[in-house]
């Protein structure tokens, strides 16, 4: 198996391309954007982002058939893609060699929180955090400005610790009335 220094190579001439296009002022904001539907009688969450598409769900226990990650694991599953991807750049940046690099994401969630008599658990993901398994001939010193530099610069880490206001709003459009819902939802039980 190769290591990641041929990569990391490729990714070095890549950034630079990038870092160059900033510079020259030919760079700004992206949009960022992903729609999800909730599919028919399953409840399965389709993703969509680009053209690639990701099934979120729920074990079975919270009335989903298990089909795909839940949207908090998803959520472990992002900040360690970005963590690792940032850990990519910044090596291929600063020239530090990768034989193997994985990022383990933890966290818990509660099924109790908020609930009466356990109003102080949260609803959300806590306790995360990450361990970065690196294999790597770089020196520790090398390692620990890499490790210093990933934390300062990953934008999934960053809006985790510092989380922003989030626009909200419902679009509704009325449909047929609960009578007729209900006949409809009886022919289908």
């Amino acid at each position: 198996m190769t290591s990641l220094n041929h990569y990391l190579s490729e990714k070095r001439s890549a950034v630079l391309a990038r870092e160059a296009l900033i510079d020259a002022g030919n760079a700004g904001p992206n949009a960022l954007a992903a729609r999800v539907t909730a599919e028919g009688r399953s409840g399965v969450r389709r993703i969509r982002i680009r053209d690639h598409q990701v099934i979120s769900d729920s074990p079975p226990d919270f009335a989903g058939y298990n089909l795909g990650p839940s949207s908090p694991e998803l959520q472990l599953g992002v900040l360690g893609s970005c963590v690792t991807h940032i850990f990519l750049i910044q090596a291929s940046h600063r020239q530090v060699p990768i034989d193997s690099l994985e990022v383990e994401v933890s966290g818990r969630i509660d099924p109790r929180g908020g609930r009466p008599g356990h109003e102080d658990i949260p609803v959300w993901p806590h306790d995360i955090g990450y361990v970065v398994h690196l294999e790597s001939p770089a020196s520790e010193a090398e390692v620990k400005a890499l490790f210093e530099a990933v934390e300062a610069t990953c934008p999934i880490l960053n809006l985790l610790r510092n989380p922003q206001q989030i626009r909200a709003e419902v679009k509704h459009k009325r449909t047929a009335s609960q009578d007729k819902r209900t006949d409809v939802e009886d022919t289908l039980a």
